[in-house]
């Protein structure tokens, strides 16, 4: 048993078949949610604003957009490197809020959850790009929270790292030593977050239940950052 549940609400999810998408879409579901998923990259700069139109009343949009990660030194990268990272997690987020933000303001209710990085939180070594792009989706989200918050529209994100996902964490990369070694010395927690543990806390911030959240960035990463 869960102290919350999403009966009657309409959830989008974006590129539900990578990242968190797949799972989100599960954990959603089970918990009574109506979920309408869209695996596509948003590249297109109007596919955003038709996905959005296409799904009707949306009571919560979770913008999940992810790319490998790469991992090119700083003094390396490259203008297509850093505006490929940026068209594909960065660009795409205010054309879905602009698309889906208005239909909530108009209701007085409805939520917006990103699905970011705690890369944005913490420097780590060859990530420049990847983490650049991550704390610009932050940055975004903790501003648009607190202009949405008047209008009874909560807007958060989970930075996450260290959690189960075939995106950046496949079984493949689990079973290296290497990694698993990685784990025990930079993750508190010792293992991965599982993608149910992680899933299952969307769920609660995508309901009722987290009215009270607006504009923040709650870190899922097994205390690799602690705030």
């Amino acid at each position: 048993m869960t102290a919350f549940n999403l009966h009657g609400k309409r959830i989008l999810v974006t590129q539900s078949e990578t990242f968190m998408g797949p799972v989100l879409c599960d954990v959603l579901t089970e918990l009574g949610a109506e979920v309408i998923a869209d695996a596509r990259a948003l590249i297109d700069p109007e596919l955003p604003e038709a996905i959005v139109r296409a799904a009707g009343h949306i009571d919560v949009l979770v913008v999940n957009l992810a790319i490998p990660a790469p991992s090119t030194p700083a003094i390396q990268v490259g203008d297509d490197e850093w505006r490929n990272a940026f068209a594909h997690m960065v660009d795409p987020l205010p054309r879905l809020v602009r698309a889906a933000l208005p239909q909530m303001m108009q209701r007085k209710s409805g939520k917006i959850l990103l699905m970011g990085s705690a890369s944005a939180l913490r420097g780590m070594k060859r990530t420049s790009t990847y983490s650049a792009a991550r704390g610009a989706q932050i940055a975004y989200i903790q501003s648009v929270g607190v202009e949405a918050a008047a209008h009874n529209v909560q807007v958060n994100a989970i930075a996450q790292n260290f959690v189960e996902n075939p995106t950046y964490f496949p079984p493949e990369v689990q079973a290296n030593p290497a990694f698993q070694e990685r784990l025990k010395r930079e993750v508190p927690l010792g293992r991965l977050v599982g993608e149910r543990e992680d899933a299952m806390f969307a769920a609660y911030l995508c309901s009722d239940a987290a009215n009270c959240f607006v504009g923040q960035v709650f870190p899922v990463c097994g205390g690799w950052v602690a705030r």
